[in-house]
């Protein structure tokens, strides 16, 4: 949708801006493959993409490799830092909120609350693994005492079983962190087991109001954090993003006729960083890397982006709102 507008508006310096597209079908071997023909055999002059955690995770050593610019669309910080060399990808970038972010957010919010006895529910993904990783790590740093650690698999259809032990444990609230059809499963059997009296959190993953939709009346008052892209109506005028994200929502309705989501948001601000880049040095892969490295204050769907040699996502805890569902629909919590 974005590159159509661009393209009926001029395209970049007068060319047309060509987007090849494959899809990776969540696979590490399929997107490492696709990230490699694009580079090599495409001649592409930037990627953006993967969109999960795990498959980014895959293809960041082919971006130092060929030495062109990638731009993720997943959450995991370990995309853009190197945790053996301790310091930043110099080739990668991303947009979405990190996990350490969301972790932050919630945690910060529930300190708020007066809340410290936690249960933590994770899927065994990238995604899932890494927010474990963070929510273990910084529950110290907010007061937070983890009594149940439970996890399953992607392709897991019920946890009932990691529930019933969480609910022996009391805790004072549940935090879930996964992606796709486990976050609704996980949802439903909270609903089910009669435990609603624990307070349930999601990621930032639950990012879709298809999830509400398909939770089936399971995800009323469920928290999480989210980017203002999720509730741009619910802003205040002065809001940096208000515009941005408006402008986002009302050209998707007309060309979708559904609901956008966090990971449509997380694609619009890639392509228009990429756009800038290529409007300001054209084709040229150092130096698209050297732009995107130093842009600051760009306004985008997930928050004001401000990257630099030592931040190749530049964002923080304050890219996300925390909301509720209240009546089907997400309501922005005070």
């Amino acid at each position: 949708m974005l590159a159509e507008k661009i393209n009926n508006a001029g395209g970049i310096n007068g060319k047309k801006l060509e987007l090849i597209i494959y899809d990776s079908e969540g696979d590490a071997t399929k997107a490492n493959l696709a990230v490699r023909k694009l580079i090599t055999q495409d001649k592409v002059c930037a990627v953006i993409g993967p969109s999960l955690s795990g498959t980014s995770l895959a293809v960041v050593p082919l971006a130092a490799k060929y030495k062109t610019p990638l731009v993720s669309c997943a959450a995991s910080y370990k995309i853009v830092w190197d945790d053996k060399k301790k310091k930043v990808r110099k080739w990668v970038f991303k947009t979405p909120q990190t996990d350490t972010m969301a972790v932050e957010a919630v945690y910060t919010f529930l300190k708020k609350k007066g809340v410290n006895k936690i249960a933590v529910l994770s899927v065994t993904s990238g995604f899932g693994a890494s927010g474990r990783g963070e929510l273990i790590r910084l529950a110290p740093k907010y007061g937070m005492n983890i009594v149940a650690d439970e996890k399953y698999g992607p392709k897991d259809t019920d946890m009932t079983a990691q529930l019933t032990k969480i609910k022996g444990k009391a805790p004072q609230v549940i935090v879930n962190w996964s992606v796709g059809p486990t976050q609704v499963v996980a949802l439903r059997n909270w609903k089910d087991l009669g435990m609603t009296s624990i307070p349930f959190y999601q990621s930032h993953g639950f990012g879709s109001r298809k999830n509400i939709k398909l939770a089936a009346g399971a995800a009323e008052g469920v928290y999480c954090p989210l980017g203002a892209v999720n509730v741009s109506e619910l802003l205040p005028d002065d809001h940096p993003q208000k515009a941005v994200t408006m402008q986002y929502m009302k050209d998707y309705a007309a060309k979708y006729n559904e609901s956008l989501s966090s990971f449509g948001g997380h694609a619009w601000d890639a392509l228009q960083l990429v756009a800038n880049a290529l409007k300001d040095v054209g084709c040229d892969k150092a130096k698209i890397r050297d732009y995107l490295e130093n842009t600051q204050g760009f306004v985008g769907q997930h928050g004001v982006f401000n990257f630099s040699p030592d931040d190749h996502i530049g964002l923080d805890k304050t890219a996300f709102q925390m909301v509720v569902v209240k009546d089907g629909d997400w309501t922005i919590v005070e």
